[in-house]
């Protein structure tokens, strides 16, 4: 069996947090005398990083606090930037995770078209430091010739 076919069938792969996409593309073979086309154009999103809770004396964010992704990722607390890596990957190329946090204060937005939204907390314990992810799609730029 190929890796490929493997991971796309043990959930391995991350098709389960993109759509399925890349893991059913990986398990369907091309057909014989046809040629294969080019995948579509990655979707372009802005990610803001907005602190969403803080304690009043925190030494390194306040609430309110806001960052673009990436302009400002250097700006952030190397604490929190470890903790917010792997959720701003997922969202920077599309994918979303299934939990909602429904009837909490971090109740999230799930919308592939629209703006979608990630909390993080900070493994710092003393902070009490959530941050909000909002990912928002940008329109689709014209294509030159």
């Amino acid at each position: 069996m190929k890796r490929r076919d493997f991971m796309g069938r043990s959930s391995c792969g991350m098709g389960f947090l993109l759509g399925g996409a890349e893991s059913q593309a990986a398990q369907t073979p091309a057909q014989p005398g046809t040629q294969s086309s080019a995948p579509p154009a990655r979707k372009k999103y802005a990610i803001v990083i907005e602190i969403f809770e803080a304690r009043p004396d925190s030494w390194c964010h306040k609430k309110g606090d806001r960052f673009q992704y990436p302009a400002d990722w250097g700006n952030l607390c190397p604490w929190l930037r470890g903790s917010l890596n792997d959720f701003v990957r997922i969202l920077e190329y599309g994918g979303t995770l299934p939990w909602k946090y429904e009837k909490t204060p971090y109740e999230k937005v799930i919308d592939p078209n629209g703006i979608t939204t990630e909390y993080v907390r900070c493994p710092d314990p003393t902070s009490n430091l959530v941050a909000k992810i909002t990912r928002t799609l940008l329109p689709a730029s014209p294509v030159s010739r």
